[in-house]
């Protein structure tokens, strides 16, 4: 956790570096990279912003900027050539209120996350079957097995209702996922989240349950009782299921779910299986990893397949990471380089998927600054994706699998303190945050139950605090999803494909035409 200590005498280092580089001189842009110039614990307004541009009072500014923008279009050329290898970024909970934010928060308004900057931009519906704002289980096996199903359940069609068990034991109602198509094609595929591996999204491309809860033997059997009898949990089925079994990468966190407590304190499976010590027995291939440093030295030619697990749960928040002097886990843009490592000298390609899983979790606690934070950090790793990949060949898709109840509203000015309260009071006279949830635990510290009033958030700012929680206009536990299109980003061959408004579960196939697996038509028909 980040300490008042630790963050008063980090901002003046990070306040005085901003004035050496010259980020914050007026008339000065910065570089075009701009995650070099985001410094997490700074108010917006003490770094660089728009008011600074040169020129942007005048009509030529923006004229100019709009030619620009057209000349880039043309030069596009659309790439026909079949995708050798496929990478799918999640992001998420990254709704677009959350991108607009992000923007703000690596820089400024006129800012773009490395992902904007990719030639095509589409939307897609987030739906599920039986609900109008979905899950990230339902989503999971939308956008990675390309069939829309009930809520909460993963790698199965809507004839599966949540906690089914009964009806998860039948096989027909299995659907597989564009990893299963790209190595029927003999091609390698892996997985890196900043969740548990086990997880609703990471579990899309591996798995097929009921229950997204159900990540281990105990869970699965509480709920199931002698109906558990031949049914496998979510890590069984990354360890010996029939695509999980054959996955070369798999990194992230959730230690717990692999092990009994017999063979490390906090886990959580009953059954006595250490399935970590199975996935090693498997091949002398197989290499496991627990932290950053071994992660880093893992050498790609002497490892047939790599497992890591870095945390008990889920990963910790990038900003916790760097507050911790000890911290053993590795960032999302270090694991992305290593999974690529890995995948990049198959003769036949590869199927990659990427998911930066904090920002849902961050949105769903009402804090906003780790949200953005996150998002920025899922920019690094895409960035460094394309870095280490050809678009002549590598196909890059950056999407999200649903947004939240989060907004950016009010008439705060240009380069002013996205965290910090609006100018502008309400009618009450009190002020507001620019960022806010439609719901959300938070309700309770922005509303004085007896006197049935706001309290004015201004007494409750933390400064750079990155726990801090931003208001919600009703209580919940848990703040929402919210149900809008998310929008989605193409790089490399065949991107053109994915422009328009189109559902959620086309993005799959889309890929799979791309790079010519899978028994849909493909682009080497």
């Amino acid at each position: 956790m980040l300490t008042k200590r630790f963050l008063s005498g980090l901002l003046p280092l990070l306040l005085l570096a901003d004035c050496v580089l010259g980020v914050a001189v007026p008339g000065k842009v910065p570089e075009d990279d701009d995650e070099e110039f985001m410094h997490p614990f700074l108010p917006s307004s003490a770094r660089m912003s728009a008011k600074h541009i040169n020129g942007e009072d005048t009509q030529d500014y923006w004229l100019s900027a709009s030619k620009e923008h057209i000349q880039e279009k043309l030069n596009y050329v659309r790439n026909t050539k079949r995708a050798k290898n496929i990478i799918l970024f999640l992001g998420d909970g990254m709704g677009l209120a959350t991108l607009a934010a992000a923007r703000n928060y690596i820089g400024g308004e006129e800012k773009k996350l490395s992902f904007e900057e990719f030639p095509y931009t589409g939307l897609s519906k987030t739906y599920c079957v039986d609900k109008i704002v979905p899950d990230s289980a339902s989503t999971s096996t939308s956008y990675l097995c390309g069939v829309k199903a009930n809520y909460g359940t993963i790698g199965v069609n809507a004839h599966i209702k949540r906690g089914d068990c009964l009806a998860m034991a039948n096989e027909a109602n299995h659907v597989f996922s564009l990893g299963k198509w790209a190595m029927d094609a003999g091609k390698a595929a892996g997985l890196v989240t900043t969740t548990r591996v086990t997880h609703a999204s990471p579990s899309g491309v591996y798995a097929h349950t009921a229950d997204r809860e159900w990540e281990n033997n105990a869970l699965l059997e509480e709920a199931c009782g002698e109906l558990a009898t031949g049914l496998d949990d979510i890590a069984v089925q990354l360890i010996h299921g029939e695509v999980g079994s054959k996955l070369k990468v798999v990194l992230g966190g959730g230690k717990r779910n692999f092990f009994d407590p017999e063979h490390y304190d906090k886990g959580r499976r009953t059954d006595g299986r250490n399935l970590v010590e199975e996935f090693e027995a498997l091949s002398k291939g197989n290499t496991y990893v627990k932290n950053r440093k071994k992660l880093l030295k893992v050498d790609p030619k002497e490892t047939d397949r790599l497992l890591g697990l870095f945390s008990k749960s889920h990963m910790h928040y990038h900003l916790e990471q760097l507050a911790d002097e000890d911290n053993n886990e590795p960032t999302l843009e270090e694991m992305t380089e290593k999974a690529i490592e890995m995948l990049e000298n198959e003769e036949n390609g590869y199927f990659l998927f990427v998911e930066g899983g904090k920002i849902d979790i961050s949105h769903h606690d009402t804090m906003a600054r780790i949200a953005l934070d996150e998002t920025a950090e899922l920019s690094k790793a895409v960035r460094r994706a394309r870095e280490m990949t050809s678009e002549e060949d590598t196909l890059i898709v950056v999407t999200s699998d649903h947004s939240h109840a989060f907004s950016l509203g009010g008439y705060q000015p240009r380069g002013s303190d996205i965290f910090g309260a609006a100018e502008t009071p309400g009618t009450d006279g009190k002020s507001y945050l620019p960022l806010s949830y439609a719901n959300g635990k938070s309700f309770d510290i922005y509303y004085d139950k007896e006197a049935h009033e706001r309290v004015d958030p201004n007494s409750l700012l933390t400064g750079n605090d990155f726990e801090q929680l931003f208001p919600a206009t009703a209580p919940l536990e848990s703040e929402t999803h919210g149900g809008e299109d998310v929008a989605v980003f193409a790089s490399g061959p065949w991107a053109h494909l994915f422009t328009g408004v189109y559902e959620q579960n086309s993005i799959p196939h889309t890929m799979a035409f791309a790079a010519c697996v899978g028994d849909g038509k493909t682009a080497c028909d």
